[in-house]
């Protein structure tokens, strides 16, 4: 049997964390996304909060990513709203269970808004979670994302993540095979390094959730209301 690989992942650091610091034990068998990542320690956090609250972004420079959109919403759309999120981080599972549903029904569903959730991968967890998500396909791809986000607690503090992931990921549909299948995807997962390392670098995100409107960035799990109040000026 191989030896377990013990990690550390801390909490998201937008404001107050709900998690403290969770040990993770996965075997390199489980988990072959590891054994060839020489930059896994830097998914641990995040860099110094470089980024202010109401920052605007060039909009072409956001739209240049290395792991397609997911696009949810009108082509049409006159705003479009990028999320950056991280399946571990609580306050991400707080937008999306408590904020998101009502925000798809009153912009999404009604052509208001264009909406991409991107991924940011801080710790492996986030990986597996993003890699399960693309191997469903792009019809399944938010639905795998909003369970894990509402199963956050049972998986996030499981003595082993790597069976509760699991459990979830044949719940919507996964076997054995696909599961580990979707996990050696060392090209996206790659390719989602790169997309974390440019936020960093060139958007200076500085926590998770961060939203961008039309270029212009919000930090934090916000309201319906605070997400209106930068939405609906611009659709006038």
């Amino acid at each position: 049997m191989a030896a377990p690989l013990v990690v550390t992942m801390p909490a998201c650091s937008v404001r107050q964390p709900k998690f403290g610091v969770i040990a993770v034990t996965l075997t390199r068998r489980d988990t072959l996304i590891l054994a060839t990542s020489a930059a896994l320690a830097s998914l641990y956090g995040f860099g110094p909060a470089l980024a202010k609250e109401g920052d605007v972004l060039d909009v072409a420079k956001l739209a240049q990513v290395a792991v397609p959109d997911r696009v949810l919403g009108s082509a049409d759309a006159k705003v479009t709203v990028i999320e950056y999120a991280s399946p571990t981080c609580p306050h991400c599972a707080t937008f999306h269970n408590n904020v998101y549903p009502q925000f798809k029904t009153d912009y999404i569903d009604t052509g208001k808004v264009k909406f991409i959730l991107r991924p940011f991968v801080r710790n492996v967890l986030d990986a597996v979670v993003f890699l399960l998500a693309e191997a469903a396909g792009e019809e399944q791809y938010h639905t795998v994302i909003a369970t894990y986000f509402k199963t956050q607690e049972q998986w996030g503090t499981a003595q082993n993540p790597r069976d509760a992931l699991l459990g979830i990921a044949k719940q919507l549909g996964f076997t054995d095979q696909s599961f580990e299948a979707a996990l050696t995807n060392q090209e996206l997962f790659a390719a989602m390094e790169k997309m974390r390392e440019q936020a960093l670098d060139e958007f200076k995100l500085e926590g998770t959730p961060t939203f961008y409107i039309n270029g212009k960035q919000l930090t934090g799990d916000k309201t319906l209301e605070e997400l209106k109040a930068a939405i609906d000026p611009l659709l006038a």
